[in-house]
């Protein structure tokens, strides 16, 4: 697997993978990802940063995004975070949220949160071995595409309290 961030090139595959994605994993993006201005606007995008998971055949089979928020709260990153289902349990997201973590320290950021539908439990189960913690539950929140509702949970990592932490994880490169 090879974890690096998008370049131009990477358009078609990056589409190609959200493409593959049942609808059920697309439900709860904030973005239309099937829609090709999305995905192409992201590769252009200077604030966020975004890093693409490889197979062996070159084909993308996870995303991961930082999301550096506005204003007064310009210190705080939303991870964004989705693996292949047929390549789920191998790691591949494990990678690339602590990619997301180090690159959230690389961009001064201090807090970094990610939004899971409260039912994906492995998800939730993977950030909070990396050190996020709960912060909110959102009852009945967010809708599916059938308008079914759902609950959200809300998951955070103090980077400034976390650098030992990162340490011990392995993570002390940045």
């Amino acid at each position: 697997m090879n974890v690096r961030r998008p370049e131009g090139g990477d358009a078609a595959a990056l589409k190609d993978f959200f493409r593959r994605l049942p609808a059920a994993d697309r439900n709860f993006f904030k973005e239309d990802v099937l829609d090709a201005a999305t995905v192409e606007s992201w590769l252009g995008d200077r604030r966020a940063r975004r890093a693409l998971a490889f197979d062996d055949d070159g084909r993308v089979v996870g995303y991961a995004a930082v999301i550096p928020s506005p204003g007064w709260s310009k210190h705080v990153g939303e991870i964004r975070l989705v693996v292949d289902r047929d390549e789920r349990r191998k790691g591949i997201g494990r990678a690339l949220s602590r990619w997301a973590v180090l690159e959230a320290a690389r961009l001064g950021l201090s807090k970094v949160y990610v939004e899971i539908v409260a039912d994906q439990e492995a998800a939730i189960l993977m950030f909070q071995n990396l050190g996020f913690t709960g912060e909110a539950l959102l009852k009945d929140h967010v809708q599916d595409r059938q308008g079914r509702p759902h609950d959200l949970v809300i998951l955070s990592l103090s980077l400034a309290d976390s650098y030992s932490a990162m340490a011990t994880l392995g993570m002390d490169d940045v």
